[in-house]
């Protein structure tokens, strides 16, 4: 486990992301993308499994244009209440062309093989986005904000995306839920999957917010879909 330092695309900055390694030679490379929280314990803890799975996986800080390093806990109020003040000042035009730096990077550090995405709640939105904005070779987001509002870029997603649905989800509702299905049930290119009865984070890795059933189907889902998407 390391840090790394990735260039942006237009060479004026440079940010911070997690390393996990897997014993050998990695399979193909894996982007987490956080969560309004941070690249926190819980994101960690993620590249740590898709390591343990044989991928390299990597998660850019990308709040390091206006809080570089920020580390919150979803459980504590006042942490919550600041991750929620940074999505504020979150620009996620820019943030896809960091997510796109960090697909470069990964890229190469798995001698020009295959790249796939993984985000969680803010993470899922960009997932999302980066699906239909960048040369992903496979993304899966998890309780994914606002995908209602992106449905008109639908056309450009040309690899697999996997989405996740909280059936519960208190930032998620059931018209925006029902919107998601509607424009992207016959998409041949992306996959649904929902959740009845469970709640936003479900499938985090530590904390209250965690439904173990539910997170470790959703999580054997993504990793059967990595594994044929990505080899």
């Amino acid at each position: 486990m390391a840090t790394l330092l990735i260039d942006t695309l237009d060479g004026t900055g440079r940010f911070s992301a997690y390393r996990a390694d897997p014993a050998g030679t990695p399979r193909a490379a894996v982007i987490v993308i956080q969560e309004i929280f941070g690249v926190n314990p819980g994101i960690r803890a993620k590249c740590d499994r898709l390591a343990e799975q044989g991928y390299l996986a990597i998660a850019p800080d990308l709040f390091w244009r206006i809080a570089p390093g920020i580390n919150l806990n979803p459980d504590v109020p006042e942490e919550m209440a600041r991750a929620l003040e940074l999505m504020g000042q979150f620009d996620q035009a820019t943030a896809i062309a960091d997510i796109e730096a960090t697909i470069r990077t990964a890229r190469a550090l798995v001698s020009g093989g295959k790249v796939g995405a993984i985000g969680f709640c803010l993470g899922g939105r960009l997932a999302y986005m980066t699906a239909a904005r960048t040369d992903i070779d496979a993304s899966v987001g998890y309780y994914a904000v606002g995908i209602d509002g992106l449905l008109d870029e639908k056309h450009a997603i040309a690899h697999p995306l996997m989405l996740h649905i909280a059936g519960a989800d208190h930032f998620v509702s059931a018209e925006v839920q029902a919107a998601m299905h509607a424009g992207l049930d016959d998409h041949p290119r992306v996959t649904l999957h929902d959740y009845p009865g469970e709640d936003h984070g479900f499938a985090t890795e530590l904390g209250e917010r965690r439904s173990e059933a539910a997170a470790r189907l959703a999580d054997e889902r993504t990793a059967a879909f990595l594994a044929e998407a990505l080899g």
